[in-house]
């Protein structure tokens, strides 16, 4: 018999679990884990084989969509392996009678704590690997909710849309945010989203017309003067997504809207005014996967392969691929690298010496530490090179953009990536940091995600 661990984390007051070795007539009453009051666990032995069971929760039978799940003659439960010699949490073990027959037991022992492959090693991608990664994601991402990606403690920011533009963007700067909720105190509604683009767009509009910027960019007036005047922007709904949504849609919503960011809004019963739970994005969801999959890689083959032979990202014209990558000198004027981010909707570009290694990266969110000590005042966009702004910037700073080498594993970037912080990582050539390729968070998605929609 095997000492086998079972948890039930979402709550109630008494909680019993039932499994079908006992014929489903013994009932194991759980109890809280030390410092909770929502989360039971219950130690049953069992013999080496797989098993269903079901938990009992203040008189009401339930599964928990978040452990493995099969379905059958009898009904829906969740389900674990047990083997010989080996303690398995229910969190930690994968379902057995997937659709497509992986057979999870015998990866078990092999499953890797990393995901990477060698770097000697390019291992060739197939496209079972992708298939079978994209709809085990898909099962996976269909029974989790929104509100999975909400931490249990931490700090959501909304901005009222009357604030000024200039205290806008320090507060941004100051609290490190690329994007910020706006709230309209009126209709008691978030009404849109402040992001970066916003900025580069103030600035260039200062660029045309520099007598403004004698005074500052309170000649704006407010954040919702800025948006509906000056950029006479046409009005859609409000791109939303309820916490009871699935991850799914969540993935979903924020690729179709090409958006990087999704406020998660939930409105009480009887009442008008929304709550505004959390601002969900790709790396969020990166890190939902990293973490559920950390221990079982096997389960996702893609997650295992080399990014050098996954079309995936954007690389320099001697290795091809679906764009040509462009890159900045040092002394590129910031007119024509803000206009280059804004017209070919990019986020980042790599910034190389002639010789093409790599000297940093140059963000649209870097545009937000203009706002510190009013530095944006100073900044002439036909006059200002790259290299002069960043030095306005903390390229030191932690999470601006991660590295990686083309024999690193897609699990390893998404690592990289699922810092809220890098929104890209620059593929180099180990020993010479020359550059070949950039993978953001979308290209990811792109990739793992492509037939969700």
């Amino acid at each position: 018999m095997v000492h086998t661990h079972f948890v039930w984390s979402q709550g109630g007051n008494q909680v019993f679990l039932c499994v079908d070795f006992t014929a489903w007539i013994k009932y194991h009453q759980m109890v809280t884990v030390e410092g909770s009051s929502t989360t039971f666990m219950a130690i049953c032995d069992l013999p080496p084989g797989l098993h269903k069971f079901k938990f009992l929760v203040d008189g009401v039978w339930r599964i928990d969509e978040k452990q493995p799940i099969v379905e059958d003659e009898y009904g829906v439960n969740n389900v674990v392996v047990v083997e010989q010699s080996q303690i398995f949490s229910v969190n930690d073990v994968l379902p057995v009678m997937d659709i497509d027959g992986y057979d999870h037991r015998n990866h078990a022992d092999g499953a890797s704590t990393s995901g990477s492959v060698p770097n000697e090693i390019e291992v060739e991608i197939t496209g079972d690997d992708i298939e079978t990664t994209t709809r085990r994601l898909f099962k996976h991402f269909s029974s989790c909710k929104a509100y999975d990606l909400i931490p249990d403690s931490g700090k959501v920011f909304a901005l009222d849309d009357n604030i000024a533009v200039e205290d806008a963007f320090l507060v941004m700067h100051e609290q490190g945010l690329a994007v910020a909720p706006l709230w309209n105190a009126a209709n008691l509604q978030i009404s849109g989203m402040l992001t970066a683009s916003d900025f580069i767009m103030i600035l260039m509009e200062l660029q045309r017309n520099r007598a403004m910027a004698t005074n500052n960019v309170n000649q704006f007036s407010t954040i919702s003067a800025w948006k509906e005047g000056k950029l006479q922007l046409q009005r859609r709904p409000l791109i939303q997504i309820h916490p009871d949504d699935s991850l799914n849609n969540v993935a979903v919503r924020i690729l179709e809207s090409h958006i990087s960011s999704i406020p998660v809004l939930y409105v009480p019963e009887g009442s008008t005014c929304p709550q505004l739970l959390h601002v969900a994005c790709l790396s969020g969801l990166l890190e939902h996967i990293r973490r559920h999959f950390e221990h079982r890689t096997e389960y996702l083959p893609l997650l295992q392969r080399s990014i050098g032979g996954l079309p995936i990202g954007t690389w320099i014209r001697e290795i091809g691929g679906s764009g040509e990558l462009k890159t900045f000198p040092p002394n590129c004027l910031l007119s024509d690298a803000y206009r280059l981010l804004i017209d070919e909707h990019v986020s980042s570009v790599p910034i190389v010496d002639d010789k093409g290694t790599l000297i940093n990266v140059f963000c649209r969110s870097d545009v937000i530490s203009l706002a510190k000590n009013n530095a944006y005042v100073h900044v002439q966009l036909d006059q200002t090179t790259i290299s002069q702004a960043l030095q306005l910037v903390d390229t030191n700073a932690p999470g601006r953009y991660g590295i990686c080498t083309r024999s690193d594993s897609l699990y390893r970037v998404i690592g990289l990536l699922s810092d809220p912080g890098i929104r890209r990582v620059v593929v180099i050539e180990t020993g010479t940091r020359y550059v070949l390729g950039l993978i953001t968070l979308r290209d990811v998605f792109n990739l793992i995600f492509r037939k969700f929609s």
